[in-house]
């Protein structure tokens, strides 16, 4: 014979079900919220107020382009297992960066410091993996020091590479994107997205106003051959 669940019992479930809703809007929310908060927590620590202020960015998409070294169809051999990233090299930029994993710790994601090394959302894609995104964020420093400083002067065709244990994995610049905190919350699932084609997003802040920075520099890149 069955019995109906005591009241008790329904309310812990439902409780149980909340929470764990709220674990995953909140693993989204900390990586929406990474740039911005470590950026100001850097300011805070110590950084040197900007030298000048900065210009405004736009929040117009830049356009796609086709590279010649794509495969046909988009696809493109990746090395052999998937592993996480060690190091990102942007030759555009000058940038060659150590990169740690970022975990989610009570709901926050921090980067990890010194400002030249950037962080890997260790919950995200690993360069390699055959679907979803790989994502990496840097810290800008208006006076200068960040890993991701010019991030934002990137252009479609530019190239990134992230090197792992088990080799490199090329990615191409797509397009250039600078979204205020609004419109990135509103996108956080398509860009923080783990499923579809593999891809990489450069992530940093933007828009400092003299006390906060008001904005994200977001750079879509697809691996190469």
């Amino acid at each position: 014979m069955t019995t109906e669940p005591d009241l008790v019992t329904v309310r812990r479930e439902a409780r149980a079900r909340r929470r764990a809703r709220a674990r995953v809007r909140a693993a989204i929310g900390a990586v929406v919220g990474v740039v911005g908060v470590a950026c100001v927590a850097w300011a805070i620590m110590g950084a040197p107020a900007p030298a000048t202020a900065p210009s405004s960015a736009s929040v117009t998409p830049t356009p796609q382009v086709t590279t010649p070294t794509e495969a046909a169809g988009g696809t493109v051999a990746l090395p052999k297992g998937r592993a996480r990233p060690r190091l990102v090299v942007i030759p555009a930029l000058g940038v060659k960066a150590p990169v740690e994993p970022m975990p989610v710790i009570d709901g926050v994601l921090t980067p990890p410091s010194p400002a030249t090394t950037v962080g890997w959302w260790d919950r995200s894609a690993r360069p390699g993996s055959s679907r979803g995104t790989v994502v990496v964020a840097g810290h800008k420093v208006q006076a200068g020091g960040g890993a991701f400083d010019t991030l934002g002067t990137l252009n479609p065709g530019d190239r990134a590479t992230l090197r792992t244990m088990r080799g490199r994995v090329h990615y191409v610049v797509k397009r250039v994107v600078t979204y205020d905190r609004a419109t990135l919350a509103q996108k956080s699932k398509s860009i923080f997205r783990q499923g579809g084609r593999p891809r990489l997003i450069l992530i940093t802040c933007e828009d400092w106003d003299g006390q906060a920075y008001r904005s994200n520099t977001v750079v879509y890149a697809t691996p190469v051959s």
